[in-house]
Order: C-alpha cells, then sequence, then structure tokens
C-alpha cells in the first residue's frame, strides 16, 4: 500500500483478476439473485463499460493500477433499461488489451458521476465501520456529516488516514461533479453513516 491505494505487480493482477472478476464478483452476483435481482457480472472490459489508463509513474510506480479514463454510459443505459443490474469488480481495461487493478472506491465514484447526468444519484460506500470515526477503533465516534474543509484538517491531523483517503477524495469528487447525496458508511437500518455535503 502506498498513500492508502495498493501497488499491483504483474502476480498480483492475476490474483486480484480471478478474485475479484471470479469469486467475489459471482458470489455478489447469485446472493443478489436469490434477492430477486437480476444481476450481471462485469469488470470493466465486459462491453467496454470501464476504460482505464495505467497510472503514471511518478514519485510511486503502482505497477498496473488503473485510472479510469471513460464509463460507456451508453451500453450500461441499455442493461438498465433492461432491468438487468450491473455488478461491477475493480478491474478495468486500457482499450490495448492490458487489465488493470482499480480502486472500487474509484469506479463507484465514477459511475456515480457519469450517471447523475441521467439520473438522481446516491453514492453509498458500504464497508465495515457504520461511517467516518473520528477514533478509528471506537464506533462510537461518528462523525455524522463531514464537509470538504472538515475533512482537510482531520486529514492534515491524521484523525482521518490510510485508505479512508481515497474513498473520502472520490467521495467529495462525486459531489462536487453532479451526484445528488453521497454517504459513507449507512448500512445500519437506523440510517447512519457519514453525510457528505458541500461547504
Amino acid at each position: 500500500m502506498q498513500e492508502g491505494r495498493r501497488v499491483t505487480d504483474a502476480a498480483a493482477l492475476e490474483v486480484v483478476t480471478m478474485v475479484y472478476a471470479g469469486l467475489s464478483n459471482k458470489t455478489i452476483v447469485s446472493e443478489l439473485q436469490a434477492y430477486g435481482c437480476n444481476a450481471l457480472g462485469l469488470s470493466g472490459a465486459d462491453l467496454n463499460s470501464i476504460e482505464a489508463r495505467k497510472r503514471p509513474v511518478k514519485t510511486i510506480d503502482y505497477g498496473f493500477a488503473g485510472d479510469v479514463v471513460q464509463i460507456n454510459t451508453t451500453m450500461l443505459n441499455q442493461l438498465l433499461a433492461l432491468q438487468i443490474t450491473p455488478v461491477f469488480c475493480a478491474i478495468t481495461h486500457d482499450k490495448k488489451g492490458q487489465l488493470l487493478n482499480t480502486n472500487a472506491d474509484t469506479i463507484a465514484a465514477q459511475l456515480a458521476i457519469a450517471f447523475s447526468v441521467h439520473f438522481e444519484v446516491q453514492l453509498i460506500y458500504s464497508f465495515e465501520k457504520s461511517g467516518v470515526l473520528k477514533d478509528a477503533n471506537d464506533p462510537s465516534s461518528l462523525l455524522p456529516q463531514l464537509t470538504p474543509s472538515l475533512y482537510a484538517n482531520y486529514k492534515a491531523d491524521g484523525t482521518i488516514f490510510a485508505g479512508m483517503i481515497p474513498k473520502l477524495d472520490n467521495a467529495f469528487a462525486a459531489i462536487e461533479q453532479g451526484v445528488q447525496e453521497v454517504v459513507i458508511g449507512g448500512t445500519d437500518p437506523l440510517g447512519t453513516g457519514t453525510v457528505l455535503k458541500k461547504e
């Protein structure tokens, strides 16, 4: 991990492709089918749905990590019109035959941004915590709301660190680019989670 993002060499890319695009993706799809949701598991290479490029080497070489270039909303809208729910894994492609490991939070944010042109979009990042915590080890320290300035302060003093940084960077980018609402956490039926707000 470097700056909260994974470095991916060729061997790791093979493994994550098998796990993300294979076992994990199909497990989620099969569970959704059990709830009556007609889901289709996809990588970014399928239907040319998510094109990415290999992250350029600056101070860190992330290997086969990809940054999203384009979402094929035309093709995905056709799936939605057929009442098919696409389920994406964290694998994209560069349209030159190379698969890339792309941050899942980035994929979620870019999909939300792309579809906010067509729909009212709510982006929910569901993970093992109830939301953004002031103390990572204290579930009661949930921050109910977060703004860009508060985020900058918490990042500067080390309260928010590691993998939460790319998650929140993507979340705030989504709000700035048209996504209606972004919630971090929010899997609790009582509605807990951190709601991101503009200033």
